[in-house]
Parts: C-alpha cells; sequence; structure tokens
C-alpha cells in the first residue's frame, strides 16, 4: 500500500517525536464504491448451428425437404426451391403453374452434406415468379418413409412474418456450402428484369450468394425454421436488370444495393397447403398468386 503524502515538513523544525509519531500512522487506501447493478437485460437468441440434413440439390439449383406445422408424416413431402429453376425453364411475369405432372429428381443430402439418394417428383404443386420466386413439388415419398429409409428429417416452414434483424442461415445443396448472415430488412419490391417480388427478405453482405445456391432455404438461426427462399444478388451494380435486382419503395424511388442479396418469403406459400399435400388458396394466410 502507498502512503499519501501530507506536506512538506521543514528539517528544521522536526523532531525526533513527530518523526516517530508519523512513522506510526497507516493510512487506508479509500474504497470505491459499491457497483450499481446492471438493468437485467434479455437474453439474445442463441443462434443454432447449420448442417445440410434435409437439404437436396437440383441439376441446376439448391433446394430442401420442407413440410408445414399442420403436415402429417403420412403425407406426401415436398420440395421448396425458386420459380426459376423450375426444370421448363423461367415462368414469365403474370404465369403460376399448378398441379402440373413432373417426375424431376432430386439427391438428398445428410448432415454433413454427403448424398443419401434420390427423391423424385409427382408434380409441381405450384410455382410461379410473379410477387414471389418460389415452387414447391410433391414427391412419391411421404414424410415417414423419408424418415425411415434416410434417417433424416424435413425442415418446417414458418407460417407467419418473421421479425428483422436475426441470424439466417442460406443453406446450398448444390454447392453444399452454408452461408451466415443477418436479415438486415424487408425490401418493398424488388424488381429483376421483367419481375417484380414483393416484401423479399435483405441480406447483409456475409451471405453473397452465388448461381447454383438459388432456391436454398433461408432458414432462422433462433428457430431453425425456414422463412425465405433465396433468389437472387445483386451481382454488379447494375440497375434492376437480369442478375441486378433493385428495389423500389412506395413512392418509386429505386436504390441500387450492389452485391447485397434477397430472399422470397415462404410463409405466404406454406399457408396454402392443405392436408395430403394439397393446395387450397382459400386457406387463411394464403396470399400467393393463384393460377
Amino acid at each position: 500500500m502507498q502512503r499519501r503524502i501530507l506536506g512538506v515538513l521543514s528539517a528544521a523544525l522536526l523532531t525526533l517525536t513527530t518523526l516517530i509519531a508519523m512513522a506510526s500512522v497507516s493510512y487506508a487506501a479509500p474504497q470505491a464504491a459499491a457497483p450499481q447493478a446492471a438493468a437485467p437485460q434479455a437474453a439474445a437468441p442463441q443462434v443454432k448451428a447449420a448442417d445440410f440434413a434435409g437439404i437436396v440439390a437440383l441439376s441446376n439449383c439448391s433446394g430442401s425437404v420442407v413440410r408445414t406445422p399442420n403436415s402429417a408424416d403420412s403425407d406426401p413431402a415436398m420440395v421448396l426451391t425458386n420459380g426459376h429453376c423450375l426444370e421448363t425453364g423461367m415462368p414469365s411475369a403474370g404465369q403460376v403453374i399448378t398441379n402440373r405432372a413432373s417426375s424431376r429428381t432430386f439427391t438428398l443430402l445428410n448432415s454433413s452434406g454427403g448424398d443419401l439418394g434420390t427423391l423424385r417428383a409427382t408434380s409441381v404443386l405450384y410455382g410461379t415468379m410473379t410477387d414471389t420466386d418460389a415452387a414447391l413439388y410433391k414427391l412419391s415419398s411421404t414424410y415417414a418413409q423419408i424418415q425411415q429409409q434416410y434417417n433424416t428429417r424435413a425442415l418446417e416452414m414458418v407460417l407467419q412474418r418473421p421479425a428483422s434483424g436475426g441470424t439466417l442461415h442460406v443453406v446450398s445443396g448444390y454447392w453444399k456450402r452454408i452461408y451466415t448472415c443477418q436479415l438486415d430488412g424487408f425490401a418493398y419490391r424488388v424488381r429483376e428484369s421483367e419481375w417484380t417480388w414483393k416484401d423479399s427478405l435483405r441480406y447483409t453482405s456475409q451471405c453473397n450468394v452465388i448461381g447454383g445456391t438459388s432456391g436454398s432455404p433461408a432458414i432462422d438461426g433462433a428457430s431453425g425454421k425456414v422463412i425465405g427462399v433465396n433468389n437472387t444478388i445483386n451481382e454488379s451494380g447494375g440497375r434492376c436488370t437480369l442478375n441486378n435486382p433493385c428495389e423500389v419503395d412506395e413512392q418509386g424511388n429505386v436504390t441500387v444495393r450492389r452485391q447485397i442479396g434477397y430472399a422470397q418469403q415462404t410463409y405466404t406459400l406454406a399457408n396454402c397447403i392443405a392436408p395430403g399435400t394439397t393446395l387450397d388458396f382459400n386457406r387463411s394466410g394464403c396470399t400467393v398468386p393463384r393460377g
């Protein structure tokens, strides 16, 4: 402990008694005030690690085996991807495809990205690039059969609009790559060439997605559930052109965000799925364009 200097004493006035008295005095260091308790804060949501369970690779894109909270294990399973990933090519603006026969195949991955086997579609349940960029395939296998044969699960799609600011995982089966970033917000409209999409999810720059990641599920990091389907990124700073989407606000103002990517929300489509993996546009919350 260091002593405090009390003052300058003249050598001529010091006496032996004074020196002895001073030598016997000890001064305690001042004690710091007790810290004030911090106000309790809500714990940040714990981010779950992402893997490739339930992810599929397409010939030209990525996708995932998905279900709704109301799906039964005995229902035919579904694969989610983009409308622009359909084997027949990109739908025109305004075009909606429903219940069209398909025998497309998908490579199912295990949690570490290895190939588990092949799944086959029976139909395109829904596909469009109008208002959203999404497609759902109905498979020949049920959820129970996939679980029994491959010991893997389907990803669950949310039925409500997500909140902004959370962690996202974009999981690509085509590249067997996982991107992690934040949900930066919502774009009122995203326009790319002839297509316009509503209320799109905007990524922070860490999700610098590339060709082949189209159709990857955008997975909420806290819940592990699918909130969107990855579909585009502004590659070179172009303005509303193919591979260079732009944002358009309520007043018609255009914003270009170079190398920023987007996903389309899927709750509007998930709410259209009825028991037996059938499409019902009259269900509450089903707001996608109708065929």
